[in-house]
């Protein structure tokens, strides 16, 4: 396509919030851009197996659904690069987007940059995901009905995810290196309270074990000895929070405490008239597809009709 420096909407990621606002803003004949980083798709390219988005009756990959996103943007008229933002000047309008060649001009500017999910590190972890490993309960707590699994942490993502699990498994093992909850007091009670929730305390996971067919195991270790246990299990949730990507923004928009974009209730209007955010950047409690699309339609409509009101 076309190599233009200026859009009326620029759109920063290239997940379901992305890919969406660039095919509103392009069916709006906005013509608009979007940068989609160096590893388009987001966390759902490591998605095996999606059930639950809307219209498609048959189980899709992760990376099937995003690339049919990003076909369908392109048809409609998105000019889509593959590059990352590097930073940006919100300063004034026209904002400054910067990429690693050259600096683009958007009147109006999209955030759609998402979350990464926090992993411990280990080798064996990355191996397995998407193959019995896991950071999202909601996402794939289905593919685990009846069997075991377990939950690594203990803040009030671990307690959300473990007692979620509960509707699917028949029990849930939470491993976390202390013996004392950090979620909040009414999640930990919930915790605790649950029958199909079993504790594990001072207990850390060293290392996944599994074969050609998946996660069968896990090795623990008791952070004040070292001691190590191998339990068999079928899957694993890594629950230690999220990580928005917002780091190329320097400060010149307002977040939470956790650095998620804060958008005025019922909108995806940051701080900055002109600039939007949609998806994970700024949704901490949901971190679904389906939401994130919803934004990001929202922020292509939003922007659309703050051009019409400012031009």
């Amino acid at each position: 396509m076309d190599n233009r420096d200026s859009a009326d909407i620029i759109v920063a990621g290239a997940g379901p919030a992305g890919y969406t606002a660039g095919i509103y803003a392009a069916r709006a004949g906005h013509r608009p851009i979007l940068l989609e980083g160096l590893a388009p798709g987001g966390q759902l390219m490591i998605t095996t197996d999606i059930e639950n988005y809307p219209g498609f009756a048959e189980p899709l990959p992760g990376p099937e659904l995003m690339g049919q996103m990003r076909a369908q943007a392109e048809r409609v008229g998105t000019e889509i690069i593959t590059d990352a933002v590097t930073s940006v000047d919100l300063s004034s309008r026209p904002f400054r987007i910067n990429i690693s060649d050259r600096t683009l001009h958007a009147k109006t500017f999209v955030i759609a940059t998402g979350a990464e999910a926090k992993w411990l590190g280990l080798p064996s972890e990355q191996h397995f995901q998407g193959r019995g490993v896991s950071a999202c309960a909601t996402c794939d707590g289905f593919f685990f009905r009846g069997k075991r699994v377990a939950v690594v942490g203990g803040g009030d993502t671990a307690a959300e995810e473990a007692i979620y699990l509960t509707n699917h498994a028949t029990e849930v093992l939470l491993v976390h290196r202390r013996d004392a909850l950090r979620a909040s007091n009414i999640m930990a009670q919930r915790l605790l309270k649950n029958p199909k929730i079993k504790p594990l305390w001072f207990r850390t996971l060293d290392e996944v074990i599994g074969d050609d067919t998946g996660v069968t195991g896990m090795r623990l270790k008791d952070p004040r000895n070292d001691e190590a246990e191998d339990m068999p299990i079928d899957g694993i949730f890594i629950a230690i929070g999220h990580r928005p990507n917002t780091e190329f923004l320097g400060g010149q928009l307002d977040t939470d405490a956790s650095g998620y974009l804060i958008t005025k209730p019922g909108t995806t209007q940051t701080s900055v008239p002109g600039v939007f955010a949609a998806g994970d950047v700024q949704d901490a409690i949901f971190r679904q597809a389906v939401t994130a699309a919803g934004t990001g339609c929202m922020a292509a409509i939003e922007a659309a009709r703050f051009l019409e009101a400012n031009e």
